[in-house]
């Protein structure tokens, strides 16, 4: 007996104890809890949400009666075929099945059963839209924004957004909300608009402490919360889980550590891992992670909890991880950045790679990728353009028309100041190429040349190197207003700007080794019975690939939901016995 079990000082009884609140561990916990189980959830942090609550609340999942409603329909073979394509040899076809069928089941479940309400564009393609199987939309859907007052004193302990992504703190609605913020200089419409969201936005503060209309991932997190709330499933906050319980070769229960003292909570049917992945475990980042070989070259928007609580939770149990995968990780280039307050911030680049008049170059002053395919593979690309020995790290680059326009990274676009950008050094600015080159340390004679063979084709909307442009998904990303091609646009007027990127992660996805059913398995490929895990703690589907906006948390809610039904399911058969 460890001695955390034996020092437990009191003993907690459930059908089902969930670790982790994100999507997959809140969608596990409701789905077994609305089918008749006992369910408790703990949380390591003190806040709920996890990587969920600071995301973008898409979800990549085909086939759904969202995308039906608008006329969208396709086969799951179409969408097989496509998964089959991105994952290569890593491709498994079981658990793959089971997410294009219970996918669309769940979104239905949630939908009509619990608070979780979805939006669809008509046009979001894939991130490889063009390859065998890929489609031009009706994959890809958003969380519908939330109003937080409907949580009550809950909402106090809900994750807070990425600050990089939020203006005076204020989460913007994909889409048309962001296309108002843009245009609010160009628009009566749109200056009406962000008046009135700002408005709001600042009574909510002075009343509550913070915004109430959630969108993105928090409205997600939001959504949920209210559906486990609805359901009075019980959710320990700053309660770690210290160790899995086993009995006879099954997992019963665990020990978590709670308000200074361990609990034995005896989960009769199983427990969930679902605490986030690995995105700041240091020593697994080092094994696993080639761009970062002490570990700590690499720099994760995710909350800093996500230490592989449960990846060492299932070890202990006999669990497998799974360390074949090509990326271990959903990569994505970040800047650092320092905030007002003096605190760091990690800014993902997800969209300003894309517009018209932006380019990237290595420190040797050269373009090495299309600078609006997705953040997965252009990371991918920025470590196979790296010299030997040097930091990876790559360079976004505009002018001083572009960079007022559009903003880049966490600098806002007009009226917005600059200064504090400036000051800190996350902007740098240069008078000329030459004097940009040189307070970059990028090689300068390159990099002219670099923008001089661009420049040559930009006005004809043409990029002869890279293709910037020509893939309906940087198209989706660029200015839809701007022609020939809404991602080309010359460099040519002074001062220019660059911000320096390095490698950061969206979620891992070299995680627990599962079935279709989101049971663990050992190195054997054996069933531990009573462990499961979802979400990214859970060997990724995609097989190291990024196909499409919201690939991490499609699967979440659906294998989520594939372990709650399971678990529901096995009481049931177990009960009949």
């Amino acid at each position: 007996m460890a001695g955390n079990e034996r020092n437990a000082s009191e003993t907690y009884e459930c059908d089902v104890l969930v670790a982790g609140s994100g999507c997959s561990g809140m969608s596990a916990a409701i789905t077994a809890r609305y089918r008749g189980l006992d369910v408790l959830i703990v949380e390591k942090e003190p806040r709920f949400g996890g990587t969920t609550a600071r995301s973008g609340g898409w979800l990549w999942i085909p086939g759904t009666s969202l995308a039906k409603a608008y006329g969208i329909t396709e086969t799951p073979e179409q969408a097989r075929t496509y998964l089959r394509h991105e994952a290569g040899n890593n491709y498994d076809a079981a658990r793959v099945d089971a997410f294009l069928s219970a996918g669309p089941e769940a979104v239905d479940f949630f939908t009509t059963k619990t608070a979780l309400r979805f939006d669809m564009p008509l046009v979001f393609p894939d991130y490889h839209a063009e390859a065998p199987g890929g489609a031009q939309g009706g994959r890809s859907m958003v969380t519908r924004p939330f109003d937080g007052r409907e949580l009550g004193d809950q909402i106090k302990s809900l994750g807070m957004p990425l600050p990089e992504l939020t203006v005076f703190g204020m989460m913007l609605g994909s889409g048309k909300e962001i296309i108002h913020f843009m245009r609010v200089t160009k628009s009566l419409t749109s200056a009406v608009y962000v008046a009135k969201r700002l408005s709001r936005h600042l009574m909510d503060v002075m009343r509550y402490g913070r915004g109430m209309t959630l969108t993105n991932g928090n409205a997600l997190a939001g959504r949920l919360a209210k559906s486990a709330q609805d359901l009075k499933i019980p959710m320990w906050l700053s309660s770690p889980v210290r160790e899995l319980t086993v009995e006879n070769g099954a997992v019963t229960g665990a020990i978590v550590s709670r308000e200074g003292r361990n609990v034995r909570v005896r989960a009769r049917q199983g427990v969930v891992l679902a605490c986030g992945g690995f995105p700041h475990d240091v020593e697994r980042r080092k094994k696993m992670f080639p761009h970062a070989p002490t570990g700590v070259e690499h720099f994760s928007p995710g909350p800093t909890g996500n230490t592989g609580d449960g990846l060492r939770l299932a070890e202990s149990a006999g669990g497998h991880v799974e360390d074949r995968l090509p990326n271990a990780a959903a990569w994505v280039p970040v800047s650092l950045t320092t905030r007002k307050d003096g605190s760091k911030g990690v800014m993902p680049h997800f969209i300003d790679r894309a517009k018209p008049g932006v380019i990237a170059v290595m420190r040797d002053g050269k373009r090495f990728a299309n600078e609006g395919n997705s953040y997965h593979d252009f990371v991918q690309a920025m470590i196979k353009a790296a010299k030997p020995g040097e930091e990876i790290a790559a360079y976004l680059v505009c002018d001083h028309q572009t960079l007022r326009k559009y903003g880049l990274g966490c600098v806002p676009p007009f009226p917005m100041p600059l200064g504090h950008h400036l000051d800190t050094g996350y902007l740098m600015r240069g008078d000329t190429l030459e004097a940009l080159a040189a307070k970059a340390g990028i090689d300068a004679e390159a990099f002219t040349e670099t923008v001089r063979q661009f420049n040559a084709t930009a006005p004809l909307g043409h990029d002869a190197a890279f293709g910037k442009g020509s893939k309906a998904y940087n198209r989706y990303q660029g200015d839809a207003m701007h022609g020939p091609n809404p991602c080309i646009a010359p460099i040519e007027n002074g001062p220019f700007y660059a911000i320096k990127m390095v490698i950061g992660d969206l979620g891992t996805y070299a995680g627990i080794v599962t079935d279709e059913n989101a049971q663990a398995l050992d190195a054997e490929g054996r069933v531990i019975p009573g462990l499961y895990a979802a979400g990214n703690d859970m060997a990724s589907i995609m097989g190291g690939n990024y196909p499409g906006a919201g690939i991490t948390l499609g699967p979440a809610l659906t294998f989520g939901y594939i372990a709650g039904r399971h678990l529901a399911d096995s009481a049931a058969k177990r009960d009949a016995a």
